[in-house]
């Protein structure tokens, strides 16, 4: 991912208010974020923390959103949608985002299940087991993490169709 600055950063969310733009919390680490190492910044507010924000690189800049968690719960240990690492060690939760525009206004939102505290730049980068002699693993770590930016910045863009 491309570095960004605080103010841009808080100026790329799409999906909220100019009260809830303000109130965004920046990662504690932020002025240290390995941002090679990520394929969107995603982290939560400290205080609210059913609150998470997502921000990924779409062709014209940084787009952000604000996701919420959904108080359900799951019958069985679901998988991220966006890693899809079917060996986590975190917790996958239901996060819901408001669209925006019009859509947004009338309640309209979209949800995805993601690792709770958006681990899934590190959970892609693993180097998966051995499927079959031959497997060439290192290939298959970089195409997890292509498919990883794809549906991180396709979440996103689905969001702002709602304009």
């Amino acid at each position: 991912m491309i570095p960004i600055a605080a103010q841009e950063l808080r100026a790329s969310f799409t999906n909220v208010s100019l009260r809830e733009r303000k109130a965004i919390v920046l990662p504690s680490e932020f002025d240290a974020l390995r941002w090679d190492d990520l394929d969107y910044l995603g982290w939560r507010n400290p205080k609210l923390p059913e609150v998470g924000y997502v921000v990924a690189q779409l062709d014209d800049g940084p787009a952000g959103v604000l996701l919420r968690q959904s108080a359900s719960r799951t019958q069985s240990r679901p998988q991220c949608s966006w890693c899809e690492d079917v060996t986590l060690p975190n917790d996958v939760v239901y996060f819901t985002a408001k669209r925006t525009g019009a859509a947004g206004r009338s309640g309209n939102t979209v949800a995805t299940l993601l690792c709770s505290n958006f681990e899934c730049s590190t959970n892609v980068r693993k180097l998966p087991p051995v499927a079959y002699p031959g497997f060439d693993r290192e290939a298959a770590k970089l195409k997890r993490i292509e498919t990883l930016q794809l549906r991180a910045r396709t979440f996103i863009e689905g969001i702002r169709d709602g304009d």
